[in-house]
């Protein structure tokens, strides 16, 4: 047994860094797009880098979704968007005292918290149809095409300092044959890894006697975050901090409007009462975190430390309770 379940681990280890990879490798390629069709760093960031590093998120919720797995598929889109939030924009700010856009308060911070209620409305009665997926898929397509539609070439709006202004010239190349071999492949291994990630986790959830919903919402949304965590510290470290910050909370409203109605649609998600209390937490964090940017546009070490501590106590209260 003791064998069987260091299998498990090895094949959750194994994907989550095949998640990372692979999503990395997609962020690159689409993101070489997006810098020559002249996007700002912010909107790169809540966009192409977004939906980028949120691939995981996508492949991990469809593939429980078709496999029957609701509480897999919602939990890791919630445990994934409080993780975003909390330790990842919280151990950021920790590194870097983080000074914020205008427009990404006043904006997407409203984005942000109208995604939370959205996804709770369709949360309410434990079940998510094809009808409200495809609903919540359109306000995502809506959103993002405002975002590409005010976003071009709109660099100098979004307050990008002279670091990431190098940068994107640096990197403003042509799409080449490379890139898109790392774009296939960058997606051929993320669906890859999702897919053996899911029935390694539900495998030792069944085993230690856990709940899915509660590996799906910790060990499963930790993991297919990771491309965030990495592509947030590596644009801070360049001084890219629309990307650094936009990643995050584009992401958040990818997973919570475009994930969980690409998912419905495969196959209506059913979920467990313990839905609720992750969906509460998830709409606390989040209101304190715009209100916090709001009230100081920034984000500062204090802060941060608070909101990481949070996400640890969440871990420690779920895989105890």
């Amino acid at each position: 047994m003791l064998q069987g379940w260091l299998v498990q681990v090895g094949v959750v280890v194994a994907s989550v860094v095949g998640l990372w990879v692979g999503a990395r490798w997609l962020v690159d390629a689409v993101g070489r797009l997006a810098r020559r069709a002249g996007l700002s760093d912010l909107t790169i960031g809540l966009t192409v880098v977004a939906v980028g590093t949120s691939t995981p998120e996508l492949a991990v919720s469809v593939d429980a979704a078709a496999k029957g797995l609701g509480d897999i598929a919602v939990a890791n889109v919630l445990g994934s968007n409080v993780y975003n939030l909390a330790f990842i924009l919280g151990v950021v700010a920790v590194v870097r005292v983080i000074p914020i856009a205008e427009s990404l308060v006043r904006r997407d911070g409203v984005a942000l918290l109208a995604s939370v209620v959205a996804v709770g409305a369709v949360l309410a009665d434990r079940v998510v149809t094809r009808v409200e997926g495809a609903v919540l898929l359109a306000l995502f397509v809506g959103y993002t095409g405002a975002l590409l539609w005010t976003g071009r070439g709109s660099a100098a709006a979004d307050g990008a300092d002279a670091s990431a202004e190098t940068g994107d010239r640096a990197e403003r190349v042509s799409f080449r044959a490379r890139d898109a071999v790392l774009l296939v492949a960058g997606l051929a291994l993320v669906l890859v890894s999702g897919d053996r990630l899911v029935v390694a986790a539900s495998a030792l959830a069944r085993g230690a006697g856990v709940s899915e919903w509660v590996i799906g919402g910790t060990i499963v949304a930790a993991g297919t975050s990771t491309p965030e965590f990495a592509v947030s510290l590596v644009a801070l470290r360049r001084g890219s901090l629309g990307v650094s910050v936009g990643n995050v909370v584009g992401s958040n409203v990818f997973n919570a409007t475009g994930i969980v109605g690409v998912a419905a649609l495969v196959g209506p998600l059913s979920v467990s009462p313990s839905a609720f209390a992750t969906l509460a937490w998830l709409a606390g964090v989040s209101a304190v975190m715009v209100a916090a940017l709001w009230t100081g546009r920034v984000l500062s070490r204090l802060e941060g430390t608070l909101f990481a501590g949070s996400e640890v106590v969440r871990w420690v209260l779920g895989l105890l309770g």
